[in-house]
Order: C-alpha cells, then structure tokens, then sequence
C-alpha cells in the first residue's frame, strides 16, 4: 500500500464549526483514516492557515484577502487547528497550505513522490474548494485519484451535487468511502 495515501483537507475547528459541526461526517472520515493506517496508507492532513500579519495573501486574491483584512485564520490560532475528531497521530503528516489546493505553495507533491504515492483518496470540507482544487491540480500531475463522496461537504448542495456527478467524475473516480475501504482489504 505505499503506493496509496488518503488525503484529508480542511477539517479544522473553524471550519468544520462553519458547516455546521457535522458529528456523522468527523465520524466517517474517522473511520476511514484509522483503516487507511491500518492497511498501511500514508495519511496526511491538510489545514490552511497564514502567517501573522498576513503576508502570504495578496490583495488581489478575491476569497483570502476578506480574511486578511479580518485577521482571522492565523496558523497558529485554535480556528485552524485540525479537529480531535480525527485522532491525528504522531506518525501522520500535517501539511498547511495558504491557498485553495492542497499543492499550491505546499510540500505535498515532495512528500507524495518521496514516498512512492501515485495515487490518493481525498476527502474533506468543501467540495468545491480542497477538493476541486486538488483534484485540478492532482489530475496535471498525473496522479489517480477517488473523491470519496462521503466525506466531501459543501455549503451549497447543487454545487455540491455537480461536482460530485459531473465534474470530478472526469479527472477522478467518485466512490463512497465504504466501497473504498472493501477495495483496500479485498
């Protein structure tokens, strides 16, 4: 199983408490890490989060510079820590991003081809923001990739429900984390 890694983005305090605390999501993707670890999957967690002050976000980036100006989610701040519901072990990998991908600006395509991985499971909060991206940039790298449509949520469901049958569908399989998981152990 080197050659896979599950990928989990943005479920961080601040904004798993934006989409609502989602106890049975925390819980799914859960589940999912701790089989990924036992089938011996690299596990990384993806968070966003800036430096104080803010100088890694431009003024003329349209969804962070509202929260520069805002001063809110500063790397180091309780918001962008990721949430106990995950269970994050010593030997996972925590990556912080500052922009929408989990690649953008990140080590993550270094630590995937350090380790051998050509193929990942994502998951994660929202739909059309980690995840999209990553899949976009994912898919130029040439990785294989399962959306595992279960743990994927979005603030709105009609965006939510095109990308998940429409639009990843074609750089990405879409599967439920359980159907993942019977093909990990099959």
């Amino acid at each position: 199983m080197q050659n896979k890694a599950l990928i989990i983005g943005d479920i961080q305090n601040g904004i798993v408490a934006n989409f609502g605390n989602d106890t049975e999501l925390l819980a799914r993707i859960r589940k999912t890490v701790d089989a990924a670890r036992a089938a011996g999957l690299t596990v990384i967690f993806v968070r966003v989060g800036f430096r104080a002050g803010h100088p890694d976000v431009s003024p003329a980036n349209q969804m962070f510079s509202g929260v520069a100006k805002a001063g809110v989610m500063v790397e180091d701040d309780d918001s962008t820590a990721l949430h106990e519901a995950l269970g994050v072990q010593a030997d996972d990998i925590v990556v912080i991003k500052r922009r929408v991908s989990a690649f953008a600006g990140t080590d993550l395509e270094v630590i995937l081809r350090s380790r051998g991985v050509g193929e990942f499971a994502i998951g994660g909060i929202a739909t059309s923001g980690v995840v999209l991206s990553t899949v976009r940039q994912g898919a130029d790298l040439d990785y294989r990739m399962t959306v595992l449509s279960d743990l994927v949520k979005d603030g709105d469901e009609e965006v939510h429900r095109v990308l998940i049958e429409k639009l990843l569908p074609r750089q990405a399989q879409v599967k439920s984390s359980e159907d993942w998981l019977a093909e990990l152990v099959g």
